[in-house]
């Protein structure tokens, strides 16, 4: 697991809302109507939703619960396919070779550019069909005491997924916790014009 890397990235949450007593009791249920859904065996580009924190391929929370003492535990994971330009390039080409000596077999000098669109299209289903997707996982863990959650990485396209995705099977919405957002946490709205006013100091 992430979590006990030697070193890892974290993203810091407040969430915005008063969280209500009975989500708590909710929030497995709510996990597993908003699990990941597997795509190998189509040609989807991406799927993404929640996991067992202890085991990436269970979506049931079969081999352990979310509950970890006071803090809800669990993991985004975010399935992608990837073809390289190169392979898709090589690949369009081919196909394109095949349609324009079929055309020219009918009597036609040229392929349309809808069509062109179309071949293209074909390509990267046929490829994405002959193509595994690559796994990742984030995990995230969530105290139930001062509802404060935090995300092992911080990669923005990631954040903005979970964000959305934590809003979405919850019905919270998550503030990150920046320096700045902390500060005004920690000592009350009546600073945020002060805060706003600071300028940086040179200590060299």
């Amino acid at each position: 697991m992430p979590i006990l890397s030697a070193s890892l990235g974290i993203t810091r949450y407040r969430v915005v809302e008063e969280i209500p007593d009975s989500l708590w009791r909710e929030v497995p249920k709510r996990l597993q109507d908003n699990a990941f859904r597997d795509i190998d065996a189509t040609t989807d580009e991406r799927s993404w939703g929640w996991c067992n924190l202890d085991n990436m391929l269970d979506m049931d929370w079969a081999e352990s619960p979310p509950e970890k003492g006071h803090y809800m535990c669990f993991s985004l994971r975010l399935d992608t396919r990837r073809i390289p330009p190169a392979v898709f390039k090589k690949h369009c080409m081919i196909a394109l070779a095949q349609e324009l000596t079929q055309a020219k077999a009918e009597g036609k000098a040229f392929i349309s550019k809808d069509r062109r669109r179309e071949i293209k299209d074909q390509v990267m289903l046929r490829l994405r069909a002959r193509s595994l997707p690559i796994p990742a996982v984030f995990d995230a863990i969530w105290n139930t005491q001062t509802g404060r959650v935090l995300l092992l990485t911080t990669n923005s396209k990631v954040k903005t997924m979970f964000e959305d995705h934590f809003n979405l099977s919850f019905g919270l919405e998550l503030e990150a916790l920046t320096p700045f957002a902390m500060a005004v946490d920690m000592l009350g709205e009546e600073v945020v014009s002060r805060l706003e006013n600071l300028e940086p100091t040179n200590f060299i």
